[in-house]
């Protein structure tokens, strides 16, 4: 046992002077001419490169595996047989060389998961309860406790800020590259960095139960799971070796030659098969995890690529799920008289529209406490009366201004079922007995959407579905806006989760795509859960894909990401089955010995590895998030 550690422990050592004893032994015949040196260092050579093959292949046999280990082990004792030492120490030097490129290579691909755990805080500045601050290990830090963070360190749990300010960059968790301002009552996540200003924040969730942990295992976990090329693969290479084995006995039987049959058995090895599928669904899912999407293994990988429809929920995921201004319409006078006469009045109430109009007016800078209220009244069903600043003025609906004798114009009526009719609750507001304007107010569909809706189709979507829960009207309208194919409204969950069924038994793959919380059952439901959150731990136990910053370009790059990944295993596929015939029909033409027969296989090994790590770049780098502004996709007329 101590001897195979020493073995494995030291196979690169190995390797390296297996390598220096071949290229001794070429100079000592080509230069020298030292003939019967060249014969003993070579055959040193082949028994030291065949000792680590050898304890792989007795390994896995004692778990009942005929390994690719075991075909080079019987080659290289052929080779010895025939006196060909030459062949012995080339065929173990290329074997266990392709081994150290391809474990280097998975290493590489596996950067993302170890720059993640990198990241991982192993201290925490806790605040005591008599202000004191203490350094203690972060498995020690409690659910409560207030952690003080500060510039330029990493926020060792996920909690809410209680106190300070700050620009947290949240790149390991929603992959957004552009530091995110956080002040009191902000939610920030463990493993994310403050790289300006100071925050103290209140732990919410600590160890393993933090968001970052659980990416870091979900990442884990992912690049472990088989894709079902993966599967085939295993089991294709359990059946091949026993195959390749029998096959090189019956040609020695046939024609009487050991050293063919060898080759034979050296030619057969799979290693490229067996290696090109695990490396492109690591190096594929690492290309994700890069971009804040966390893909759920091979097999995700593998039914996302064949998705065809696509399902979405509108509220928090086509639509941004907060309700703010979305028109403002004007008739003799100008937008922000209209808006603080209206905000005014609405700081009386705590309506949601009431709040919206208000928060409208403070992004336009409007100067709400120079407006004086001298007297109001709020009628119930119908909207608010008061006089602010000398005027009088009303905002609420059309029973509103018929109980005030105030008419609409033909222009104002018209614009206001045109606003209706897109779904917008809408606020009539007149001034001393005249229509002034109109402001509607509905959930904004984000200003995103429709180009990358119109990118998923061009990636191969059939079939774009909206499901909601909202009205038919306004769900007509988003569809419209957004290029939907089909629509169903006013649907309780248990009723998405039919018509998900319902696409399913027409032969579709379908890709759900939701918010992670009230949509489970049918993330869980679809083929393919895509969850559109920022990490809820129910968005990422339940969903297949996990987008963390909630972006639809990174949607559309997941897809195109799974197709690319499954056509690059195919690829690899390909070469590893083209190699092995290419050199058994060599092998019976008799342009194909062993060692250069033995340097092709090894080098298919490393066409595949290579061409699995140009999914690593798939997509370009990534360019930092541009802020948007409050006012994208409003409409404001006069």
């Amino acid at each position: 046992m101590k001897f195979q550690m020493f073995v494995q422990k030291h196979s690169k050592q190995i390797t390296w002077t297996l390598g220096g004893l071949i290229a001794a032994a070429l100079v000592s015949q080509y230069l020298l001419h030292w003939l019967i040196l060249a014969d003993v260092l070579m055959a040193i050579g082949g028994v030291i490169g065949a000792v680590p093959i050898m304890i792989h292949a007795y390994q896995a046999l004692r778990v009942k595996v005929v390994s690719i280990e075991l075909l080079v082990s019987v080659a290289v004792i052929g080779a010895f047989v025939i006196g060909e030492y030459n062949e012995a120490a080339v065929v173990t030097f290329l074997f266990l060389f392709g081994e150290i490129l391809e474990q280097r290579t998975l290493d590489k691909t596996r950067a993302s998961i170890k720059s993640l755990t990198e990241m991982t805080p192993t201290t925490a500045l806790v605040v005591q309860a008599n202000g004191d601050v203490a350094e203690v290990d972060v498995d020690d830090v409690d659910v409560d406790d207030e952690v003080l963070v500060k510039t330029g360190a990493t926020i060792p749990v996920d909690g809410v800020v209680v106190a300070g300010t700050g620009y947290a960059d949240e790149a390991a968790v929603t992959g957004e590259s552009r530091a995110v301002k956080k002040s009191q009552n902000d939610q920030v996540f463990s493993g994310t960095m403050l790289s300006d200003g100071y925050l103290h924040v209140k732990a919410t969730k600590v160890g393993d139960d933090t968001t970052f942990a659980k990416i870091i295992e979900l990442v884990e976990d992912a690049q472990d799971t088989k894709s079902h090329a993966e599967k085939f693969i295993d089991r294709f290479s359990k059946y091949y070796t026993p195959a390749v084995l029998v096959i090189a006995f019956v040609v020695w039987l046939i024609s009487r030659d050991f050293r063919l049959a060898i080759t034979v058995l050296v030619l057969g090895c799979p290693g490229a098969l067996v290696i090109g599928a695990p490396v492109s669904n690591v190096a594929g899912i690492g290309n994700g995890a890069k971009r804040g999407i966390l893909i759920k293994g091979g097999e995700a990988m593998d039914t996302f690529a064949h998705v065809d429809t696509f399902v979405f929920d509108k509220t928090g995921t086509l639509t941004t799920g907060k309700t703010a201004v979305s028109a403002v319409k004007t008739y003799d006078v100008d937008q922000a008289t209209l808006l603080g006469l209206a905000a005014k009045v609405e700081t009386l109430s705590d309506h949601p529209l009431g709040r919206a109009v208000v928060a409208e007016a403070q992004a336009d800078q409007v100067d709400l406490a120079s407006l004086a209220i001298s007297a109001n009244q709020t009628i119930k069903g119908q909207g608010i009366s008061a006089i602010v600043a000398g005027k009088k003025v009303l905002v609420g609906n059309g029973k509103l201004m018929a109980a005030n004798q105030v008419l609409l114009s033909a222009a104002a009526q018209a614009d206001l079922t045109a606003l209706q009719q897109t779904g917008s609750s809408t606020m009539i507001v007149a001034i001393d007995g005249v229509v002034a304007g109109l402001i509607g107010v509905s959930d904004i569909i984000r200003p995103e959407v429709a180009a990358q809706l119109a990118a998923l189709k061009a990636a191969g979507a059939k079939h774009l579905v909206m499901l909601t829960g909202d009205n038919q009207v306004t769900a007509d309208y988003v569809a419209r806006q957004l290029g939907i194919d089909e629509v169903h409204a006013e649907l309780l969950p248990d009723e998405k989760v039919k018509f998900v069924k319902q696409f399913q038994e027409q032969g579709r793959k379908v890709a759900f795509v939701g918010d992670g919380i009230n949509d489970s059952p049918s993330l869980a439901t679809a083929d393919i859960g895509i969850a559109m959150g920022s990490g809820t731990d129910v968005a990422i136990e339940t969903s297949d894909v996990v987008l963390m910053n909630s972006s639809f370009e990174a949607l559309v790059h997941a897809f195109r990401l799974a197709k690319k990944t499954v056509l690059n295993t195919k690829e690899n596929v390909f070469i590893a089955i083209a190699v092995v015939a290419f050199l058994l029909l060599g092998l019976i033409a008799g342009f194909i010995y062993m060692a250069s027969g033995m340097f092709v296989h090894e080098a298919s090994i490393l066409v595949v590895i290579f061409n699995a790590m140009r999914l690593l770049n798939f997509g370009g780098k990534r360019h930092p998030s541009q802020p948007t502004t409050t006012k994208s996709g409003k409409l404001v007329e006069e």
